[in-house]
C-alpha cells in the first residue's frame, strides 16, 4: 500500500505556487495577471448564456423531484503537458486491457479466481455480476467499449485512480462542448499554445463501434444510440453524440425483435440494426431477461445478443469491473492478465467486508472517506475529517450492519488549479476523467473532462454536488 499520510497532506498546486510557475502554465499565468477582475467576471457570464443557449443541462434527482441545472463551466483551463499526457495515456491503455481481460475471464474460465487473486464471492455474489453472460463472448471480445477512469492527481508525477467507470461513463459531451466554449471566448490564447485536438471524437467513437459489429456485416453496419428517454439526467449527452455521430436516436419503444434480430422502425419500414450503443442499464434492457416492469427496454434483445446478431456497447454485465469491491484488485489483474506492474496506482483501500479492515474504518472513521460500492455521483458517501461527531456515528452504524456494502479510503489532497471564482482567481481542487475507447485497437483522446470543487476545500467534484467543469489543455510540445 501507497503511504497514506503522504495522500492527506497539502494539496498539490498544478501551477508550481506559490514557489514557482511550472512550464505548462506559463503562459496561462501570464494571462491571468494581465486580465482585469472585470474582463474576465464578463467572460464567465458569456460562457453561462452560451451554455444557456445550447442547453447543456443535467437532471439532480431529489426529494422535489428533477431539477434541470446548467454545470458550471470555469473559464481558466486545466493543463498537461505533453510527457504527462503520454505517461498518463500509457497507464490508461494498460489498465483498459486488464479490465477487458478479466470481464471475457469472469464470465467465461474464472482463471483469476482460481489462482486466488480475486475472492470468488466478491465475483459470483456481486450484484452487478450478470449469470446471463456466462460462456458468451461478444465480437472482437470487447466488453467495455468506453470507459471513463478517474484520474487524482497528488504530486508532480504522482497520479491515483479514483474510479472505474465501464458501465455507461458519462461527460464526455461537456469535454467537447467546454473546448468549443473556450475556443470561442479566448481564441487568442488557444493560439499561444499548442494544444491537442479533441472534436475527433465522435468520429472515433463511431468508428471504433463499427469495428465491432457482429460478423454477419458484410457492408455498413447500422449503428444507433439507444437512450432511455428525455427524462434522463444524461439525455442532452445522448441526442448531442448522436448528433455527432449522424446516428439515429431510439427509445426502446423504437427497436422490435423478430427471429432474434433487432430491427428499427422507421418512415419506410423496418430496419436492421448491428450495433446499439446503449445508455440504458442492464436492469432495463430487456423485460423478457432482466426487470419485467421495465418500460425502456426491448423485449427480446438480450437473446438477439446471445445469439450474435447485435453488438451491445457496452456489453451486458460490464458492471462487475467498476464495481467497488472489484476496484482494489485491479492492479493484480494487470499483473495476472498482461504480466506487467501498474504504471498508475490505486488509492489505498479498505474493504469494510473484510473483518479486520472494518476495525480499523471503524477506528479511523475521522480521517477517511467511506463509499458505497454501488454508489455514484458523490450520493451515500462520507467524508470523514468533514463530517460531525454524529454523523461519523451513524455512519458506523450503517457499516456494522451492512459492511460489505462499503469501501474506505484515505483523504486524498487532490491537486488544486487556478479557478476563477466571486472573489477572483484562486486554486481549487480536481480530477480528471480521460475517455478509453476499445475497439480493434485503443485509442484515447487526448485530455478528459476536469471536474472541479467550486466550493473553497471541498474536496468533491461532483455536478450532482456543486462541481463545475474546466476544459482540459494536453499540450503537444
Amino acid at each position: 500500500m501507497a503511504d497514506t499520510a503522504s495522500l492527506g497532506g497539502l494539496a498539490f498546486d498544478e501551477t508550481g505556487a506559490p514557489e514557482c510557475c511550472r512550464e505548462p502554465y506559463a503562459l496561462v499565468r501570464q494571462w491571468l495577471d494581465s486580465m482585469p477582475h472585470g474582463m474576465l467576471d464578463l467572460k464567465r457570464r458569456e460562457a453561462e448564456l452560451l451554455f444557456r443557449r445550447i442547453g447543456i443541462t443535467f437532471a439532480v434527482y431529489s426529494e422535489q423531484g428533477d431539477r434541470e441545472r446548467l454545470i458550471p463551466f470555469d473559464i481558466v483551463p486545466r493543463i498537461l503537458g505533453a510527457e504527462e499526457w503520454k505517461y498518463l495515456a500509457r497507464g490508461l491503455t494498460q489498465r483498459v486491457l486488464a479490465l477487458n481481460k478479466f470481464l471475457h475471464d469472469v464470465y467465461h474460465t474464472r482463471e483469476i479466481v482460481r489462482a486466488g487473486a480475486i475472492p470468488e464471492t466478491l465475483v459470483l455474489h456481486n450484484d452487478s455480476f450478470r449469470s446471463e453472460m456466462q460462456g458468451f463472448a461478444p465480437a472482437r471480445d470487447v466488453y467495455t467499449h468506453v470507459a471513463g477512469i478517474d484520474i487524482v492527481r497528488t504530486g508532480e508525477r504522482e497520479f491515483y485512480v479514483l474510479e472505474d467507470n465501464c458501465r455507461t461513463p458519462s461527460g464526455v459531451s461537456y469535454m467537447l462542448e467546454n473546448r468549443e466554449a473556450m475556443l470561442r471566448l479566448f481564441p487568442e490564447l488557444l493560439g499561444r499554445h499548442s494544444v491537442a485536438p479533441v472534436a475527433s471524437y465522435p468520429e472515433e467513437l463511431h468508428d471504433v463501434l463499427r469495428s465491432v459489429a457482429p460478423p454477419h456485416c458484410e457492408g455498413e453496419p447500422t449503428v444507433v444510440l439507444l437512450t432511455p428517454g428525455s427524462f434522463n439526467s444524461a439525455y442532452y449527452e445522448h441526442s448531442f453524440l448522436a448528433d455527432e455521430m449522424g446516428l439515429e436516436l431510439v427509445e426502446g419503444i423504437d427497436l422490435r425483435v423478430a427471429d432474434n434480430v433487432v430491427y428499427m422502425r422507421t418512415t419506410e419500414g423496418l430496419k436492421r440494426v448491428d450495433v446499439i450503443y446503449r445508455r440504458l442499464d442492464d436492469d432495463y434492457l430487456d423485460p423478457l431477461t432482466f426487470r419485467p416492469d421495465s418500460m425502456l427496454g426491448t423485449p427480446g434483445l438480450f437473446n438477439a445478443y446471445r445469439a450474435g446478431n447485435v453488438t451491445l456497447a457496452n456489453a451486458v454485465g460490464t458492471g462487475i469491473a467498476d464495481d467497488k469491491s472489484i476496484y482494489p484488485f485491479v492492479p493484480a489483474m494487470i499483473r495476472f492478465y498482461l504480466g506487467e506492474e501498474p504504471i498508475l496506482k490505486n488509492v489505498p483501500t479498505y474493504r469494510c467486508g473484510d473483518r479486520s479492515e472494518l476495525g480499523y474504518v471503524l477506528d479511523h472513521l475521522a480521517e477517511l472517506v467511506v463509499k458505497e460500492t454501488h454508489g455514484s455521483g458523490g450520493y451515500g458517501m462520507l467524508v470523514g475529517p468533514h463530517a460531525t461527531v454524529a454523523e461519523r456515528a451513524a455512519f458506523a452504524d450503517k457499516l456494522r450492519a451492512r459492511p460489505d456494502n462499503y469501501i474506505a479510503q484515505p483523504t486524498l489532497a487532490l491537486s488544486t488549479c487556478p479557478t476563477f471564482v466571486e472573489s477572483g482567481v484562486a486554486p481549487r481542487h480536481v480530477d480528471l476523467r480521460p475517455f478509453v475507447l476499445l475497439g480493434e485497437a485503443v485509442r484515447i483522446v487526448p485530455g478528459g473532462l476536469t471536474r472541479v470543487a467550486l466550493r473553497e476545500g471541498s474536496l468533491v467534484v461532483n455536478s450532482s454536488q456543486g462541481g463545475g467543469t474546466k476544459d482540459t489543455w494536453v499540450l503537444e510540445r
